[in-house]
């Protein structure tokens, strides 16, 4: 992981919505605007919960904060039903770079499943088009106002489904036109990365990289199968490895005191993420609606997010879902200064690490890295 330079952490008293920023975990169908979803909804005759754009917002956080990731992926039935024209896509892709760019970030990865897209009758490969012409007018939008981002596709196969090796194909086949990554998304547990074993071999041997979700609503087992069969480089969320970490006191009162340092211990699997800095793509707010840090206590104080960063492991913080959770990059920072005491150094690094984690070719990532270290440097 990169240094950060900033040689000393001056207190955070600004915007945090003007630090440059890198989100790796941002889903397209869970980030439209509520005024986007009434509109399209009213074109295609798809009834909503609300045709008010500040009550429907309401909605689908009140529904998305449930403690239940079923429950929470059930709000996409809404947003997938608006998102079925080459229309419907364009502007919510367009839209969804405005607002990355209005938050800060210089640099996104947006992860979408084209086989979600197929009712009104596109090809895969109108879908994947209709986004990344979506995306570029929205690149071209934030450069009218004089300020710059960058962004790819994460192409998306749905665990429960069997499209697996369709899927890594047009990945593979939109690589250089927009296309940085695969992913498979949807319920996890109970739909391992086993099921796609064949899928990714194919993209190993074509060498295009893969984020997996794991570890967020099943444990080590998906995690484990996701580096061995899904040769995952980043891990979405990824959150539950800290259940292979063991955390000894001497007594009972120093496991109860906040202050108090246990004797850490990590098992194979923790060391093997860890010591190979496998990037754990982190969203504490949806970690915390859907249940995912749930075994570890109720409030995002007992996130087991700032144990792994302070053990060294590479964590990236992203929003997941910003419709479904009402947030923004910005807001997940702020939770980490007001949770964890993060200062501006603790920002850098995980930021850093974002960057790093990114799918861009190392000349990219570099000039990435250099922007954002001379951000912060000039904040003074």
């Amino acid at each position: 992981m990169t240094e950060p330079i900033v040689d000393a952490a001056p207190a955070i008293d600004f915007d945090l919505k003007s630090l440059p920023k890198v989100s790796l975990h941002d889903h397209l169908d869970g980030g439209l605007r509520p005024a986007t979803i009434i509109e399209l909804a009213k074109a295609v005759g798809h009834t909503l919960p609300s045709d008010d754009p500040v009550a429907l917002g309401e909605w689908f956080r009140e529904s998305a904060d449930s403690g239940s990731l079923v429950r929470y992926l059930e709000t996409f039935d809404h947003t997938v039903a608006v998102m079925q024209t080459k229309e419907g896509l364009f502007r919510v892709a367009k839209e969804f770079v405005e607002d990355l760019a209005d938050d800060g970030v210089v640099y996104g990865e947006v992860r979408w499943a084209p086989e979600q897209h197929l009712q009104n009758g596109l090809s895969l490969d109108e879908a994947v088009e209709a986004v990344q012409e979506g995306l570029e007018a929205g690149v071209d939008a934030v450069a009218e106002t004089g300020r710059e981002i960058q962004v790819g596709q994460l192409i998306t196969a749905m665990r429960h489904a069997d499209r697996g090796q369709e899927i890594a194909e047009l990945a593979v086949r939109h690589r250089n036109k927009g296309a940085v990554g695969f992913d498979i998304a949807g319920a996890e547990d109970g739909f391992l990365p086993s099921r796609f074993k064949d899928a990714f071999t194919y993209l190993a041997e074509h060498n295009f990289p893969a984020t997996v979700h794991a570890g967020e609503a099943a444990g080590l087992e998906s995690i484990q199968s996701a580096l061995v069969d899904g040769r995952a480089l980043r891990l979405g969320h990824g959150v539950r490895i800290a259940e292979d970490i063991m955390v000894e006191f001497d007594d009972e009162d120093a496991e109860n005191d906040e202050d108090s340092i246990g004797l850490v211990t990590l098992g194979d699997l923790s060391s093997w993420i860890r010591d190979r800095g496998i990037a754990l793509e982190i969203c504490p707010s949806s970690n915390l609606q859907t249940g995912a840090i749930a075994g570890f206590g109720e409030g995002i104080e007992s996130h087991p997010l700032d144990m792994l960063y302070q053990l060294g492991f590479n964590v990236t913080i992203n929003t997941d879902n910003r419709l479904m959770s009402g947030v923004t990059l910005t807001d997940e920072f702020e939770l980490l200064v007001e949770t964890f005491d993060y200062d501006l150094d603790d920002l850098l690094e995980l930021t850093l690490n974002a960057a790093e984690a990114s799918f861009l070719p190392l000349e990219e990532k570099e000039a990435l890295v250099e922007y954002i270290n001379d951000a912060y440097a000039n904040l003074g």
